[in-house]
């Protein structure tokens, strides 16, 4: 945290520094066409880069935005997939995500660490002198790896030394990214703070707009009798008329001063998770919409925010009448303007706003230990976002933690204690699972004796399950005993009903080979180039394991 606080007021100063605008290329030798923005409201995160389109294919050239050495390299089963990062002479640091693979002596240095560690998943960080790189020089091939939807190429820039996420559009790609669209806004939502009456309602309620001959648009009057507040549900169309993408920045006025505001220059990875206080969360859970809220009800440190001498919030007082201005940016200086008129006025309200009290009040910024029957819920201070009834009970097996529209920041730990009536071999076996109606999620669990232990970032209904099914290996892509002379890869799928895969190992003629995992098409791929098979017969074994360590062996052979 250290390095955040230095950059704390970053969002509003940013302008003024001197990026580099001609440093850096494009990854891609295509017209860049973006399927995600920096900054773009994702679930928990802010998106760290942009996302380029890749014509629905993998294996584009992708080449190195600058010179530098290769620093890092991490291969994982989600997340960026295979990612590689370089490491510039000017204080920067790009970063390459859900490649298909490495190209030339990076490949063979990952192939190399993956049979030296004998896993899939590695991470590296490499010297200067290690693999250094030309501007231009091809580094990989787009894909479709990891946490990724379809086939395209995440690019990121970070400051190499604090590590701070900054929007590439600062480094010239705006000059390259055509944008010719505006903002859409699609909703206005007005907050009723602290017992506050707007339009008659206690509750939060959405404001009608037209637009005007200028392209503008005026909403309707709000009438309220005390503080409230603003959010929008907005995004930007940029090269294409098909992905929704984020702003870059919203400012909002009351009667022609600054009263909040927030641009997505930067942000610490570690304020990331913030996102859910940043959005209305529980509108979120509830409808689908991820509402940017113009106000904050308390401090927190997410830097695009920390800038605003206000909170956002207007006290609407008797006799007054105020004119609420918002203004929505992309990067390219597109503007799209709100103009709300605000009156007061004292009314008896037709929507109450009820709150159900329970015996267990959270206060945020306290940590707090609930028990109940066998079961043990511990909250770290700061928890949570805002104070608030929380619903706990155990009954029978399972126990309720609330529901998931209240966000959680930090990790609660639940224990379920004492665990009675199993044998040795079912507690060998049982985790903590989420139960979502009839379905059960598996939770990395910690078992010590008869006591079963998790941390979770979500409220829900949990209960202990046993997991004694082991995993399945099917589809495999050749014939037992057949001659695959021509065949690149050899493959076969692989799923889990109650735990999910853990580990999968395989082997060839009795010597490890690499196996890449797609969880999203639940295969595993062994690529023959790696000339581990020989000339004639090829013992092939697979090993996969679950999270309960449940355990399925494949064998076959065929010829070469």
């Amino acid at each position: 945290m250290k390095f955040l606080l230095a950059f704390l007021f970053l969002p509003f100063l940013i302008y003024s520094q001197d990026f580099p605008q001609d440093y850096f290329q494009s990854p891609l030798l295509i017209p860049l066409d973006l399927s995600g923005s920096f900054g773009e409201l994702r679930s928990n995160h802010f998106h760290s880069g942009l996302d380029f389109k890749t014509k629905g294919v993998e294996g584009l050239p992708v080449y190195a935005a600058g010179d530098g050495y290769v620093s890092r390299i991490k291969i994982s089963v989600f997340g960026y997939g295979k990612a590689i990062y370089i490491t510039h002479p000017n204080g920067y640091t790009s970063v390459y995500g859900h490649l298909q693979k490495a190209n030339g002596a990076i490949e063979t240095y990952i192939k190399s660490k993956q049979y030296k560690e004998q896993s899939y998943e590695v991470e590296m960080y490499l010297f200067p002198t290690e693999l250094p790189v030309k501007k231009g020089d091809i580094i990989a091939f787009s894909g479709n790896t990891g946490g990724s939807g379809a086939p395209h190429l995440h690019f990121e820039f970070r400051n190499t030394k604090s590590e701070e996420i900054l929007n590439p559009m600062h480094f010239g790609f705006k000059k390259i990214i055509n944008d010719d669209r505006k903002p859409v806004i699609q909703g206005v939502v007005v907050y009723p703070l602290d017992s506050t009456t707007v339009n008659k309602s206690q509750k939060p309620i959405n404001i009608n707009f037209s637009k005007q001959s200028d392209g503008s648009y005026i909403g309707t009057k709000v009438q309220a009798n005390g503080r409230i507040g603003f959010g929008i549900n907005a995004y930007d169309f940029c090269t294409n008329a098909y992905n929704k993408n984020g702003l870059y920045k919203v400012k909002a006025y009351l009667n022609g001063v600054l009263q909040y505001q927030f641009g997505f220059d930067s942000f610490a990875f570690d304020e990331s998770r913030y996102i859910n206080n940043f959005i209305d969360y529980e509108r979120f859970h509830l409808m689908g919409q991820r509402i940017q809220k113009l106000f904050q009800l308390s401090d927190y440190p997410l830097s695009i925010v920390a800038g605003n001498k206000k909170d956002g919030t207007i006290k609407v007082n008797p006799n007054s009448n105020y004119n609420y201005r918002i203004e929505l940016y992309d990067f390219h200086e597109n503007k799209v303007e709100v103009l709300i008129p605000i009156e007061f006025a004292s009314s008896n309200p037709n929507i109450l706003n009820t709150i159900q009290k329970t015996p267990y009040f959270i206060k945020a910024k306290n940590e707090a230990i609930f028990e109940k029957s066998n079961v043990s819920v511990q909250i770290p201070e700061n928890a949570f976002y805002n104070n608030f009834y929380l619903n706990f009970d155990v009954n029978g097996d399972i126990l309720t933690l609330h529901d998931d529209s209240v966000p959680v920041h930090k990790n609660i730990t639940i224990t379920f204690n004492d665990v009675q009536g199993l044998t040795e071999e079912q507690l060998s076996k049982t985790f903590i699972a989420t139960l979502d109606g009839y379905k059960l999620s598996y939770n990395k669990t910690y078992r010590k004796g008869n006591s079963f232990t998790m941390k979770t970032k979500s409220l829900g209904k949990y209960k202990l399950a046993q997991d004694t099914t082991p995993p399945r290996i099917y589809n495999v892509n050749f014939v037992e005993g057949s001659t695959i002379k021509d065949q690149k890869t050899i493959s076969v799928s692989v799923n889990d009903l109650h735990s999910g895969i853990d580990t999968f190992n395989a082997y060839l003629n009795g010597k490890w080979i690499l196996m890449e995992y797609d969880y999203k098409t639940k295969k595993l791929i062994h690529n023959l180039d790696d000339n581990i098979c020989v000339q004639g017969r090829n013992d092939l074994k697979i090993v996969v394991t679950d999270n309960l360590q449940n355990s399925t062996t494949f064998e076959s052979y065929f010829f070469r």
